[in-house]
């Protein structure tokens, strides 16, 4: 596959309300739960900024101004990392927050992270991994695919199933071996040519598939997929005892 450069650029998604982790986000949006004392998104900021991004655009809505500040705290502590507020008076769901604010991406390539996303890399990071393998002659969409069975944490659900040459196919029934991580490298061209305002990436995600442009890798760390305050005590312990032994 043809090299590109890292990309500088990232959209976390963080307007959604967290109904499922509540009482927990009743007074605090669901990326500013903490694992191991340091929230979701600070944890994703991280891994971004190692991976060489230096721009984000975060989309709020629920709690924006706890999260705003949250997120100002981070570019203090971290004055290289300039963090963009998109700011949502209507949710404009998965899709549409991203198309809101395709100026700040310039036609590169750019990451898509959810605001609840917690994983752990491999041999390689992980977004450097999806970097190495972007070949936007024939991609459009690039993701993270974890392996259900090893969903030891947290429970998982066969949103996909992976083809040999990368490509992917969505289990309408969701008995596929893989659940999709929300961790992704995409060309901003995808969103260009819809009109609707609020609309779900999945809509972008089957026209990909069909068009034999979304492909995919088996992510070969962990990823937890952290619903409901049961999730996330399971996962905070584990982290816990990370730390303690000086693995994390």
């Amino acid at each position: 596959m043809g090299k590109v450069n890292i990309p500088k650029r990232a959209f976390i998604l963080a307007a959604g309300f967290g109904t499922r982790m509540r009482p927990l986000t009743d007074h605090m949006p669901k990326p500013m739960v903490e694992v191991a004392g340091r929230s979701l998104i600070w944890r994703s900021l991280d891994q971004l900024r190692e991976a060489g991004v230096c721009e984000v655009v975060v989309n709020l809505h629920y709690l924006a101004d706890i999260l705003e500040e949250h997120l100002n705290l981070y570019m203090r502590d971290h004055p290289k990392m300039l963090i963009h507020i998109s700011f949502e008076k209507d949710i404009l769901e998965t899709g549409g927050g991203i198309k809101n604010v395709l100026h700040y991406f310039k036609d590169e390539p750019f990451y898509v992270i959810a605001g609840d996303a917690l994983w752990s890399d491999g041999i390689v990071p992980a977004l450097e991994r999806l970097a190495r393998a972007w070949d936007a002659e024939v991609m459009d969409i690039i993701t993270l695919m974890q392996p259900v069975e090893r969903m030891s944490l947290t429970s998982g659900v066969g949103d996909y199933d992976m083809l040999e040459n990368g490509l992917v196919h969505r289990s309408l029934n969701k008995m596929g071996a893989y659940m999709w991580t929300n961790i992704r490298l995409n060309a901003p061209s995808i969103y260009k040519n819809i009109e609707e305002e609020d609309f779900s990436f999945l809509k972008i995600m089957d026209s990909c598939e069909k068009e034999k442009r979304f492909y995919a890798l088996e992510h070969d760390g962990d990823w937890h997929h952290i619903s409901t305050p049961k999730d996330l005590e399971t996962v905070d312990a584990y982290f816990r005892d990370q730390d303690k032994n000086g693995a994390a």
